[in-house]
Parts: C-alpha cells; structure tokens; sequence
C-alpha cells in the first residue's frame, strides 16, 4: 500500500488520467479494472469513479503490491542536458516562452539525442530551484507547442499543471494568432492574400499535398499572408499568418500558390539555400483571448523574436 497526498500540480485530474501518469507502466485496462474494484480510497473513502476529479490537499491510497507499486514519477532521474538554455524572450511564474533555433529538435525523436529543448528547460527550472522531479507525483513542465527541427521560432512551456491545461484550451479554441516570417523563391500574386486548402498528409512518405475540394483524409487549411519586401537576392520576405494548425501548412500552402520556401526541397526545389526551410515563428498575439484562466494577463499582450535569422539574413521585427 502507498499514500501520497496531492499537490496543486494534481488538482483538477480526474482519477484515472493521474494515476497513468503515476503509474505509466501499467496497462490502461488494468488501471480500470483496478479503479472498478476499488483498489484507491481517497481521503479514506474507496473509489471506483474513473472520472473523479481529484483536488489539492486529497489523500491518495493504492492498495497495490509492490509488484503494481513501482517508483513512482517524481522518482525517477531526468538526465538534464549540460547546454545553457539560450533565446529566452519572455518568462512568469507560470510560462516559458523561448525562441528555439533552427536545427535543435523540441522532444527526443528518433536519433534519441538527449540534446532536446525540453530537457534543456527541465536543467534551466531545475537549476533554478522551480522544479523538483521529486516533489511532484505527475507533472513535470511541458511544451504547448512545437516546432519542427530546421524551423526557428517561440516554443510556450508550461511551468506548472494549471497554466499547461490552460494554454492547451488557449490554443485549441485560437485564441493566440501565430504570425511567421519566411523567404520565398517567388513573390507571390497577389502580394497579399489568404490561402484555402484541404492538405492530405501520407504517413510513410512525410509528406503533405494540397487539395482545391475536399478529398477523404484532407483536413481544411487556411493561411493569410502579405509580402513585405523582396530582397537584392531575389527572395522575398514574407509573413505568414495560421487560421488552422497543419503538418507543414505554410510550406504546403506557398508551394501551392507557386511561392515556395527557399531552402524547402520537400515542396519546392532546389536552390542553394542550405540549412532547410527559410520559415520563422515569431510573434504570438493574445488580443482575441477571451478568458484564459490562470493565464488571463496575457490578453492583448504581443510577445516577438527581435531578430529573426533566414538563410544567413538577420531581419529586425520591430515595426513588422
């Protein structure tokens, strides 16, 4: 048997969703069935909702073996990554938003490089004494975001449960305009104006098509866009707006118009821009925030990059 009392990382879960972050290396069917015949008390009353939401301050205690009770989360050791945590453009109590650049990935993937932007959060919270593995059951800090590892741009972390469930239902109703900065091969005609598509992603080849109607699969896409200058090189600095959250969406969508991404040999072709695609997020707007939660200071807030880097060209945002 173990007890553990809940913290306000913990507050607002429902049963079983804590208990398969406490206790990940049981199977979901086995946590249900364990919750249906009332294996937890909380606060000395035996349970059998799955959906129970569990509060601050709630005594938790699993009648389980041993076997069941392995080292729980907040045990276990994060193997922090020695890198600084550079490109810190806003910081609270509650969030972290860094300017991540192009070529470091966001979480492990495949390579399993422990050189991550998550795990060079962890070490930056850790270090800085707000964030202990071993005081939590459940929650460790976690991206809202992401970005794919050859584009730059403002990454959202969350340090804490309430500001993580919060930013996620910021994002989902689109409630944070996400504007980016790219360079195109082509200046696009018109030299402002809003794409519409339905972009089909195939999962073996990575990669996205863009579709005028509907087709089976295709989920609707919509970017706003407006050029701002066309360089001495030939390519033009663009800036990019998301209605919608695809794969790959301004690539796709440019592409389309017959603007593509310098540097994009998925969507466009080769050019000599090394590097990967010229494409940049750089500015988060909060002014369509409607409530927000713990997070409603950040209404009307607009947080940048200053400078953003494309193919080797520094562009200031100011004034963008």
């Amino acid at each position: 048997m173990r007890e553990i009392t809940l913290n306000a990382n913990d507050a607002g879960k429902r049963l079983d969703r804590f208990l398969a972050n406490y206790l990940p290396h049981l199977p979901p069917s086995l946590v249900a069935k364990l919750i249906r015949k009332k294996y937890f008390r909380v606060n000395g009353v035996r349970v059998h909702d799955a959906a129970l939401r569990l509060e601050a301050g709630d005594v938790l205690a699993m009648y389980l073996s041993d076997e069941l009770l392995k080292p729980a989360t907040g045990t276990e050791v994060y193997r922090f990554h020695d890198g600084a945590l550079e490109g810190i453009v806003y910081e609270d109590e509650n969030l972290l938003i860094v300017d991540k650049k192009p070529g470091l990935v966001v979480h492990e993937d495949e390579s399993q490089s422990p050189d991550t932007l998550i795990a060079r959060i962890l070490a930056y919270l850790n270090q800085k004494g707000e964030w202990d593995p071993a005081d939590e059951h459940s929650f460790a800090p976690a991206l809202c975001n992401r970005i794919d590892r050859n584009t730059g741009g403002l990454v959202i972390a969350a340090k804490n449960a309430a500001a993580l469930r919060d930013m996620n239902a910021i994002i989902k109703n689109r409630e944070v305009k996400k504007s980016y900065l790219c360079l195109v091969t082509r200046a696009p005609k018109p030299p402002a104006g809003r794409i519409e598509s339905y972009l089909l992603k195939d999962e073996a080849k990575k990669l996205v098509t863009s579709h005028k109607t509907p087709v089976r699969g295709a989920k609707y896409a919509a970017t706003t866009y407006r050029t701002i200058k066309t360089l001495a090189n030939g390519l033009t600095l663009v800036e990019c707006g998301l209605e919608t959250g695809r794969t790959h969406q301004i690539r796709v969508q440019m592409a389309s118009i017959g603007s593509p991404l310098a540097g994009d040999t998925k969507y466009g072709k080769s050019d000599g821009v090394s590097g990967g695609q010229a494409l940049y997020a750089y500015r988060l707007d909060f002014s369509l925030l409607k409530n927000g939660g713990s997070l409603s200071y950040l209404k009307d807030r607009v947080i940048a990059a200053p400078t953003v880097t494309l193919a080797g060209i520094s562009v200031d945002t100011a004034g963008l």
